[in-house]
């Protein structure tokens, strides 16, 4: 009986630590979904705009993984798969804004570029922290993980292209980066809808 308790206990405990996680990373990712989706407009940046939409998948994410923290696992699985989705919607918008850029050429800001790149890095660096510990606990916390290194490489991409803006005093870089950073959301919304996939199959099998 005491065991069982324990183990209930200890159960709600991590719970209860990947929700106050959760709410840290919602928090970080809205705002900074706001704040560069302004300068990506500004800037007239899509990979800056993708960036954004980074974000804001994330805090989506975030908002639906703290409803399936206390689910089982076909819920979570669910809720992966839906996560999984949604950067895919993500990767289709920014090769969207890529074909649009091809037919009306400018050149972004390379400046708002790297200013809000860096911000995003700075904050989606706390987010990766704060993420850590929870990468392997279960389907739900490792797709969260997931979205949260892809931002870091997102940030970082879209510091190289403002300064191959800044260099070659052109819109190509930007069109460049843009198109890897949809081939890095298209993968890894494949990853993430094979994993929940597989999870949810398993749960069915357990029932």
């Amino acid at each position: 009986m005491g065991s069982c308790c324990e183990n209930n206990c200890a159960v709600d405990a991590l719970h209860n630590k990947q929700r106050g996680t959760l709410i840290k990373v919602l928090w970080i990712n809205a705002i900074m979904f706001i704040a560069i989706a302004a300068a990506a407009f500004y800037a007239q940046s899509a990979a800056l705009l993708s960036d954004s939409l980074d974000n804001f998948g994330d805090a989506l994410t975030y908002a639906l993984s703290l409803y399936a923290v206390t689910k089982g696992p076909a819920t979570k699985a669910k809720v992966a798969l839906f996560k999984g989705a949604l950067i895919f919607l993500a990767a289709c918008i920014v090769i969207s804004q890529i074909i649009y850029r091809l037919y009306s050429p400018v050149i972004p800001s390379y400046e708002i570029m790297s200013v809000f790149s860096v911000a995003g890095l700075i904050a989606n660096g706390l987010c990766l922290y704060l993420l850590w510990r929870h990468r392997n606990e279960d389907i739900n916390m490792s797709s969260v993980f997931e979205c949260s290194r892809n931002d870091i490489a997102s940030n970082l991409s879209v510091i190289l292209a403002a300064a191959g803006v800044w260099v070659f005093n052109s819109g190509l870089p930007d069109i460049i980066i843009a198109t890897l950073l949809a081939v890095l959301l298209l993968k890894s919304s494949a990853r993430v809808i094979k994993g929940a996939l597989s999870e949810l199959v398993q749960s069915k099998s357990a029932e």
